[in-house]
């Protein structure tokens, strides 16, 4: 086989990897995010209140920061054509128990595994296994393509389950029917990777050449990875952008409490606000990244200011006076900001040079921190909601999003002095 042959083969085995890790993490998250479609569906058919569903997230968001810290063993030990298949279909289980309508304590249980399979088995694993794709030149792009492949899986998906609710009648039969397909979907998608996907290679020696057992690489990566500073600092910057993501579910009982918009039109908005913006935010991220900043970190520097100054000044404009529309087209402008920075704000990993055989313990430790905002952050702002009727509570919800912005340009910051530091003294990571 020539070389080019070679290249030809390489390029398609890397690209075709990549799209069946997107159509997985595409369907993943459907269960665990079902109020971007159905939040007012599951509070008249679920019984529901904004402090209820607030919490059922707060114990996805705890699952997820403690079962982390395991995620930094098992991503390097085990392959990712076992660890992603388990689960995925592990997800759709627990979504087709879902379809019960369980009592509220069936519910926290049921956010709890959705995390323990999504977020501590399965997503830790694709991160690790995009990073792996591509060299540092890449990692903006592969990050950002991710995201909008995603979101273009994300919308196909989601529209398909408003369909088959409105099909049903828009009712209980309705939002158990939308379930059962999200279910559906991503059990498929956990059978195509066990099929498509191939083992990782793991190389089984130390420096010194001597054969060494996988449960030893996984442990030394994980003290590797523990010890590195720049990951956690990664991992701030990762917490500062999803605290203000958190707050973009809001946007969606906003516009039909204050703008007064239908519920059907409210969901097919929430599909656009959670998964339709992936498709634009995530190419301008790693475009911007890769392209004109040179630097991811610097890319999400600029974002949170934008973030902070578009927040504050949309919190003060006068909402009675506009068009539903204008709303819309408001709210998903912000929201775009923050899913530019989502789509490349694992791609810093590699900008402080951590090796790529502790990638898995790196993304995990990123995981950690980066995602602990869902263990307190929707159910501190579905409380303020529940207890500041009107717009006072958005208000508040605002003003802070804007803080969290604030903390974000701080942290990434000193993150880029840090890979500066880095830079000049050619140290790796």
């Amino acid at each position: 086989m020539s070389n080019e042959e070679k290249v030809v083969k390489n390029s398609f085995k890397k690209w075709f990897t990549f799209c069946v890790l997107v159509f997985s993490g595409g369907t993943v998250f459907k269960l665990s995010s079902l109020k971007d479609a159905f939040y007012v569906p599951m509070q008249e058919f679920m019984n529901l209140t904004h402090t209820q569903i607030g919490f059922a997230l707060s114990v996805y968001g705890l699952v997820q920061t403690i079962g982390n810290f395991f995620s930094i063993y098992i991503a390097d030990r085990f392959s990712k054509r076992i660890l992603i298949p388990v689960g995925l279909i592990g997800v759709g289980l627990v979504g087709l128990y879902m379809s019960t309508f369980p009592p509220y304590y069936g519910i926290l249980i049921s956010w709890g595994l959705l995390s323990l399979f999504g977020e501590v088995i399965y997503w830790p694993v694709l991160l690790k296994s995009v990073r792996l794709l591509g060299d540092s030149s890449e990692q903006g792009r592969l990050f950002s393509f991710l995201e909008a492949g995603r979101g273009i899986v994300d919308v196909i998906i989601a529209y398909s389950a408003l369909g088959v609710f409105t099909l049903l009648g828009s009712g209980s039969a309705g939002l158990r029917g939308g379930i059962i397909f999200f279910s559906a979907a991503v059990i498929l998608a956990g059978i195509l990777s066990y099929i498509l996907l191939e083992d990782d290679v793991v190389k089984l020696e130390d420096e010194s050449g001597n054969k060494v057992s996988r449960d030893k690489v996984a442990i030394q990566g994980v003290i590797k990875a523990i010890k590195s500073l720049e990951i956690w600092v990664v991992s701030l910057t990762i917490f500062s952008v999803y605290s203000v993501y958190c707050g973009l579910t809001y946007f969606i009982p906003f516009l039909k409490d204050i703008y007064s918009i239908p519920v059907a039109l409210v969901g097919a908005y929430g599909v656009i606000n959670q998964y339709g913006l992936k498709i634009v935010g995530g190419p301008i991220g790693g475009v911007l990244s890769d392209k004109v900043f040179h630097s991811p970190t610097k890319y999400i520097r600029f974002a949170f200011f934008l973030s902070a100054i578009a927040i504050v000044g949309f919190t003060f404009i006068p909402h009675s006076k506009f068009n539903p529309y204008i709303g819309m087209v408001l709210t998903l402008s912000y929201g775009a900001i923050i899913f530019s920075m989502r789509a490349v704000f694992f791609a810093p990993i590699d900008e402080v040079k951590v090796p790529r055989e502790i990638s898995g313990a790196a993304m995990s430790i990123a995981c950690i921190f980066g995602y602990s905002p869902q263990m307190f952050a929707f159910a501190l702002y579905g409380n303020i909601l529940d207890n500041n009727p009107g717009f006072a509570g958005y208000r508040i919800v605002f003003f802070i999003m804007a803080g969290f912005s604030i903390l974000g340009i701080l942290i990434s910051s000193l993150l880029l002095s840090m890979i500066k530091k880095k830079e000049k003294l050619g140290v790796q990571a």
